[in-house]
Order: C-alpha cells, then sequence, then structure tokens
C-alpha cells in the first residue's frame, strides 16, 4: 500500500492503466494483438519520455490472466519547477506575520461544533508568491520532495500529459492522454489516494490524508461538525474546495430560512381551528347546503361543499397571512445568502492564494480538443503567437445546429407537460365519477378531493417523465457543446452549464408554473366553458384554492428528486465497487496495491462537479421560486443537504479515484444563475401570493364587501362562489341525472359573476374587477418593496471584507518589497 516507486523514494504522481484482451477473438489474431502491445508501449514512452517524467511498469497480480497493466509516472524537480512557473502556481516566501483575528468571547459556545486544529489548518499561513525557477532561493524549500503537495505534483502531471504530443497520423499532430483513453490505448489515468481510508499506511513518509478526511469529514456521524476546508482543498485542490465551502455555507443560511419557515406552518397549523372559511365550508348549516355544480361533464353529479371540509382545513396550513410574510422574508434571505457569500468567497480567495488567479490559463490556454479540431492558424493578439482558430463560418453553422436542437429539446420538454395535463384533464372525470359513486371512498373523499387525487397521480407520473428526460438531456447537451467546439475550458464548462440548466429549468418547473399560474384560470363557466383541444374540459382549482395543490406538486417533485439523487450518488457506486474488487478479495491484502486498489473505484469525471452545483441550484430554485406555497421547502433541502455534505464527502473520498487538482477562485457562471432566480424568485412569489393563494380576494372582501362587524370574514364563502341556473346547463354540459331536483348550483372557482336574475347574467361583478385591481397593487407593491431592500441590503454590505483587502495590500507590498530586496542583492552580487 505505497505511493512510491520500487526504491521508495520516487513519489507515484500518476498513474496510466491499459488492458491487453486476450479472449478468444484476439487469440486468433496473435500477430497483431503483439503490434497493437509494441504500438501502446512505444506511444507510452514517447508520451513520457519526451517531457522528461519518469515512468516504472507493472502487471496486475490480482488479475488471474494478467491482463491489465499499469505505468506509474513521477515527475522529477525539474520538471516541476519548469511547469510551475509555467502554470503560474503561487508557493510560500514567508511565514504570515499578520495577527489573526480576535477571539469572538462567544465561539466558546461553538466549541462542540469544531474539529482539531490541525485538522482544520493543516499547514502554517505563508505570504505566497508566483514560482520563478530562476530564484528558487527566494522560496521555503526545505525539502525537494515535499515542497510541491500531491495534490499540485498530480495537477501539473496531468497538465503535461494532456498536451504532449506521441506522433503524428495522416499529416496530423497527435497529442495529449485524453485522446489516447478516447481511442481505447489507455483504459485509465489518475493520481493516487495515499493511503486506505479506514486505516493509515504502514509507510511513515504517506500523508494519510485520506484517513483524516474519512474520519473527521466523511462519516454521516459528524454531520453536526464544520467542514476542515483547508484540508479538502490541500488533498483535493481549490475546485472541490471551493464546492463544498458553497454548500456549506448554503446548508447554514439554510437552517435560518427553515426555522422562519417552520414558525410560518406552526401558526398555520395553530390558526386552522380559526380559519372562517374553513369552519364555513365545513358547517353543515353552510357549506352542507351549497350544492356545486358538477365537476365534468355528463358523467359528475351535483355535490355539496362540505364534502371538502378536510381538504380546506389544511389548506390553510399553506394560505395563510404567514404565507405573505413569508414571501417577503426569502426574497429579502435570497439577498443575504448571495452577498453573505460573495465575502466568504472573499475570504477564501485570499486564504488560499486565489486573488489574482484569472482562472489560471483557462483563459488563454486552449482545450486539447479545440487545438487538434481546429487545423486553420492565426496570431492570437494577447500571446502573439499562432494559434488555432474556428472560421466564422463554421461557428455560425454549429450554433445554428447547436440552437435548433436546444429549441427542440426545450419544445419536446413542454411537450411533455402538455401530455401530463391532458393526463389532468383526461383523468380528472375519472376520479371525479368514481368518488362521487363509489361508496368505499367515501370515508377519505373529503380528504382525497378529485383535484387531489389528478395533482398526486399527475405530479408522480410528472416526475417520472423528469428522470427519464434527464438521463437524455445530460447526453444530448454534452453532445452539442462538443459540436461547437469550445476554446478554453472555462468557455466549455459555461456554455454546458448553460444548456444543462436551461433542460432542468424547464423540465422540473415547468409543471409548477402550470399549477401556480396557469390552472384553474381559464376554464369558463357552464355553458361556456373551455376546452383543450376542443375535447378536454380546463382543470378547475379546489373550492379552497391552487396553492395546496401546487404544495403537493413541489414535495413529490422536490422529495423525489431529493431521494432518487442520494440512491443515484451513494448506493450505486458503492455497488459497483463491490462487484469490481470480487476477485481482488480473493488474494492477500498486501498484494492489493494502491494503483490497483485505486483503479477498481469510480471515475469521478471532469462534470463530476458540474452535477453536484447543477443539483443544489436545482433545489435552490425550488425554495425560492415557489416557497410562498411551502414554507417547509427549505426545512427539506436543509435536512437533504446536511446528508447532501456526508455522502458527497463519502462518496468523495471511499467510492472514488481521486480527482485530479484543479483551481477555482469562485463558483463561477453559477453565480449569475443563483442571482437571475433570486431576482426571478420575487416575481414569482408576488404572482403566487396575488393569484394562486385566496388572501387577496379574502382582504378585500374584509375591507370593502363584508357586512358582518362583529364577524367580517363570515360570510365570504357565500360571496365568492357565483349562481349558475341549472336549467342553462347545455346537453353537453348537463348531468344526466339530478335526483334531488336542484335548481341552482354554485361554480367551483371564484370567478364573482351576476346571478342568473341579473340584466348582466354570468358577466363578471365589479368585485372582480376590484380583487383584479387589489392583485395587481399588490404585485406592484410587494415587488418594489422586496426589490429596494434587496438592493439596499447589496449596498450596505461590502463584497471584500475590510480585513481582507487590508491583508491582501499587506501581503502586495511584502511580495514586491521581498522580490525587490532579492533583485538588489542579486545586482551587488554581480557588480
Amino acid at each position: 500500500d505505497s505511493v512510491f516507486f520500487r526504491d521508495g523514494v520516487r513519489r507515484i504522481d500518476f498513474v496510466l492503466s491499459y488492458v491487453e484482451d486476450l479472449n478468444k477473438e484476439w487469440e486468433k489474431k496473435l500477430v497483431k494483438d503483439k503490434k497493437v502491445k509494441k504500438k501502446i508501449k512505444i506511444r507510452t514512452y514517447k508520451l513520457i519520455n519526451s517531457v522528461s517524467l519518469r515512468s516504472e511498469f507493472q502487471w496486475s497480480v490480482n488479475n488471474s490472466d494478467g491482463k491489465i497493466f499499469f505505468v506509474k509516472i513521477h515527475a522529477p524537480w525539474e520538471v516541476l519547477t519548469t511547469y510551475a512557473e509555467v502554470l503560474n502556481i503561487k508557493v510560500p516566501i514567508k511565514e504570515n506575520d499578520i495577527p489573526s483575528m480576535v477571539e469572538n468571547p462567544l465561539d466558546c459556545m461553538l466549541t462542540p461544533f469544531r474539529l482539531p486544529e490541525k485538522v482544520m489548518h493543516p499547514e502554517p499561513d505563508y505570504f505566497t508568491a508566483p514560482f520563478s525557477k530562476d530564484k528558487q532561493e527566494l522560496y521555503l524549500i526545505d525539502d525537494e520532495s515535499t515542497f510541491f503537495s500531491p495534490s499540485m505534483r498530480n495537477r501539473i502531471v496531468n497538465y503535461i500529459l494532456t498536451r504532449c504530443p506521441y506522433g503524428t497520423e495522416e499529416g496530423k499532430k497527435k497529442f495529449g492522454i485524453k485522446r489516447l483513453l478516447n481511442n481505447g490505448t489507455y483504459s485509465a489515468a489518475y493520481p493516487l489516494h495515499d493511503c486506505q481510508y479506514w486505516k493509515k499506511a504502514n509507510d511513515p513518509n504517506c500523508d494519510n490524508e485520506r484517513y483524516t478526511l474519512y474520519m473527521e469529514w466523511a462519516r454521516f456521524l459528524r454531520f453536526y461538525k464544520e467542514q476542515p476546508l483547508d484540508l479538502i482543498r490541500k488533498y483535493y485542490g481549490e475546485k472541490i474546495g471551493i464546492y463544498f465551502a458553497w454548500l456549506g455555507f448554503y446548508t447554514e443560511m439554510l437552517f435560518l430560512a427553515a426555522v422562519v419557515g417552520l414558525i410560518c406552518f406552526l401558526y398555520g397549523l395553530f390558526t386552522m381551528d380559526e380559519n372562517m372559511s374553513s369552519k364555513e365550508i365545513c358547517d353543515p348549516a353552510v357549506g352542507g347546503e351549497i350544492i356545486m355544480c358538477p365537476l365534468c361533464d355528463r358523467e359528475c353529479e351535483y355535490w355539496r361543499l362540505n364534502t371538502t371540509c378536510e381538504s380546506s382545513q389544511y389548506s390553510h396550513l399553506f394560505d395563510n397571512v404567514a404565507t405573505l410574510f413569508f414571501a417577503i422574508f426569502m426574497g429579502i434571505w435570497v439577498t443575504l445568502f448571495l452577498e453573505f457569500w460573495k465575502r466568504r468567497q472573499a475570504r477564501l480567495k485570499y486564504e488560499w492564494d486565489l486573488v489574482d488567479f484569472e482562472e489560471e490559463q483557462q483563459q488563454l490556454q486552449l482545450r486539447p480538443e479545440y487545438e487538434a479540431k481546429c487545423t486553420q492558424k492565426k496570431k492570437n493578439p494577447v500571446t502573439q503567437e499562432m494559434e488555432p482558430y474556428l472560421p466564422l463560418t463554421s461557428q455560425a453553422v454549429r450554433f445554428c445546429i447547436s440552437g435548433t436542437t436546444v429549441l427542440f429539446w426545450v419544445s419536446l420538454i413542454i411537450a411533455s407537460m402538455i401530455a401530463v395535463i391532458v393526463y389532468r384533464l383526461a383523468v380528472y372525470a375519472a376520479f371525479a365519477s368514481l368518488m362521487e359513486n363509489t361508496q368505499t371512498l367515501q370515508p377519505i373523499s373529503g380528504l382525497l378531493t378529485p383535484q387531489l387525487a389528478t395533482s398526486v397521480t399527475a405530479s408522480c407520473l410528472n416526475f417520472v417523465i423528469i428522470m427519464i428526460l434527464n438521463f437524455f438531456y445530460e447526453r444530448i447537451a454534452i453532445w452539442i457543446t462538443d459540436m461547437e467546439i469550445p476554446r478554453t475550458h472555462m468557455e466549455y464548462e459555461n456554455r454546458l452549464t448553460m444548456k444543462m440548466f436551461l433542460f432542468q429549468f424547464v423540465n422540473y418547473y415547468s409543471s409548477c408554473f402550470y399549477v401556480a399560474f396557469f390552472k384553474g384560470k381559464f376554464v369558463g363557466y357552464p355553458g361556456a366553458y373551455t376546452y383543450m383541444f376542443n375535447r378536454w374540459r380546463n382543470e378547475e382549482c379546489d373550492p379552497a384554492g391552487c396553492l395546496i395543490e401546487l404544495t403537493t406538486q413541489l414535495t413529490i417533485v422536490m422529495a423525489g428528486k431529493q431521494i432518487w439523487g442520494n440512491i443515484q450518488e451513494a448506493i450505486v457506486p458503492w455497488i459497483c465497487n463491490w462487484w469490481g474488487r470480487r476477485k481482488a478479495r480473493n488474494n492477500p491484502e498486501n498484494l492489493y496495491s494502491r494503483w490497483e486498489q485505486d483503479h477498481d473505484l469510480q471515475t469521478f469525471g471532469a462534470l463530476g462537479l458540474f452535477y453536484e452545483y447543477l443539483e443544489m441550484v436545482i433545489q435552490f430554485g425550488f425554495i425560492t421560486l415557489f416557497v410562498a406555497s411551502f414554507p417547509l421547502a427549505p426545512l427539506l433541502a436543509l435536512m437533504n443537504n446536511i446528508l447532501e455534505i456526508r455522502v458527497d464527502s463519502w462518496k468523495l473520498t471511499t467510492q472514488y479515484r481521486r480527482p485530479v487538482a484543479a483551481k477555482a477562485h469562485s463558483i463561477g457562471v453559477w453565480q449569475e444563475i443563483l442571482n437571475a432566480m433570486a431576482i426571478l424568485s420575487v416575481v414569482t412569489n408576488a404572482f403566487i401570493v396575488a393569484f394562486t393563494s385566496d388572501m387577496i380576494p379574502r382582504l378585500v372582501y374584509y375591507y370593502a364587501y363584508s357586512e358582518n362587524d362583529d364577524s367580517p370574514m363570515s360570510g365570504y364563502i357565500n360571496n365568492s362562489l357565483s349562481v349558475f341556473l341549472i336549467s342553462d346547463f347545455p346537453d353537453r354540459n348537463k348531468p344526466k341525472e339530478n335526483p334531488e331536483n336542484f335548481v341552482i348550483c354554485r361554480l367551483v372557482y371564484r370567478d364573482y359573476r351576476y346571478p342568473p336574475d341579473h340584466e348582466r347574467k354570468y358577466l363578471h361583478t365589479m368585485q372582480f374587477w376590484h380583487i383584479l385591481a387589489a392583485k395587481l397593487a399588490f404585485i406592484i407593491i410587494m415587488e418594489h418593496v422586496v426589490f429596494i431592500v434587496k438592493f439596499f441590503v447589496a449596498w450596505m454590505i461590502p463584497d471584500v471584507p475590510a480585513d481582507v483587502k487590508a491583508k491582501i495590500k499587506r501581503e502586495k507590498y511584502l511580495t514586491q518589497k521581498i522580490l525587490h530586496e532579492y533583485e538588489l542583492e542579486k545586482l551587488k552580487e554581480r557588480l
């Protein structure tokens, strides 16, 4: 279980593996097989020796046919120093002399949540400067073998391997390990973990950081502990470190939102018995005497309003005054979250030496795939060197194909949503007829209304469709982005991110947007119902409103996504690894080498972190865009994220090969996406409160139409349900039977139409227009108030803390001073 060559001195910085397949098909072509083996070895030597890397071959002991061969790679000091300068890697020049912040006396309360100092800060804090090969005396080099950390070393070797040439074919230069992986020359390329995660290595030269991460971070029993971000950054690199820093900060901020949301929910729970609307619906003398119009054409019967007693009571849990408060609160919370994250990110940028990091060389360095596919060249105005480029005509054609494909798949999502709507309309009548005519369903008919039954089954169906479409979207988005041939790695990630987010946004949120803003809004009235495709009658909301249905939809999709995501992330890799290690379990442990153990693990992949961000950003949308309908959404998200941090850390530490270290000074384009969703959330929640909840109609009735001073909300139900004369039913809508000879019925939804004896019968009353004006006024006022508070809060909170600014200036000053003194000493020596 060693991470060194056979000499025990040279560290293994990277491992390549290739497979010699000796099945019957190859036995028939033994001569060709020998040629393939020879070609692989020649390519290996060309690839590695051309850049002065050192290599060592070893075949797998744990495979009976010995078909897996490993190429262990070591980067000598000369190579490391050369490419450290190319990559502009910052290294220590002097120990930090800035005193740490004064400890807060209240910090002692956080002691149970703290980790040991050695785990939290595994190395001293230094002033750093970009490495220069000519100024090695300037840096704090105690030991050349440990000066560059393993993560720095594997990053340098990966950079070399992705760019060094190994031959030419048809006049074109062939280079890069990625190409050799894609064409099957090599089966894997990866850096090594430093030890087994459940025990320390026997070799005293091993750092055992993986073991520390597992014991202090990757176990669920540590869910209440802080994350060792510095150790994560040291072991996995800044890009993975910044993700876990963001996820941890997001989870901390969710705690406040979850507490306020729980209080709002409890308010609705404790005031449920005081809700006058529910009382009137449940009252046999009021709701029991109100006859409602049929829920579907011909087959459905008339029904009494008090049959929806339970659903109207439960709707008050989410549709109350606290809903308005929570919607405004979340508009401010999301601003606080984004602003405080900028400050946290600025502090990490300084602590992790990323202040002057401009996405490293990613903005200037070309992707190997771009260099391979673009044969034409032109001078780069920045570097003044000739480099490949993609002609404008080719770019235009590729973007047209890409845009058309994106529109097609977005249209497919919308078509699938329409199919679910058609399902809702088709089964709604069936549920309504079944629940009215089946005696066995009578005990639960009050709670499980036809609207709710339709919503639950449609939500489950919609979730299944979402999961199926996601499977295809991921592959289509990657294919489109590859076809566009982005110039740099950053450009590639940004394009892929925007495509995937657009797909996921439409896929996950379209059904919620339908229930929130379209369902029950275009129904018509008896005799003039609105039909989809002239066949299915549009859905009506529950007498208690559509908000409870939006809550159901949100809960099923959000909870289902989180459960399914955790199964995919934790159980699937574990099963694959268990199956992959089955041969190794038959051999002694001392023969199971470090490179073989890591070879049997899963590959995290270049897009592994991308999917983690995407999952969390989609969740962020659920708890911001529709939070007015479900105050418990932040609590669900909080519980999921506490588990998510430990699941992600566990799978990264135990189930995946060690990812290649990469740098990043921010969460990238995800920051802009979060900002956009924060602004959109104010609009969506304002519309939900105005048009989906029943709050505005109740307030208008309370202040303008109530006739009872002692109980202002009494009579609201009778006032809000319009009257329809049964004799005015056309044959298409009229029920087959009317056994009790009802004369009038009430419309299920709030429509405020004149009664049949009025000269303007069935047209909208003035109260309808008053309510509409109040809704529009509420939206304008709420949006302006929240936006003003948001922008004021953003202005009040600086993006970079004052102490961080001072430290940055101090470090720049000292670095320039040290470099100046060094140059001065060199000049004196020459003179």
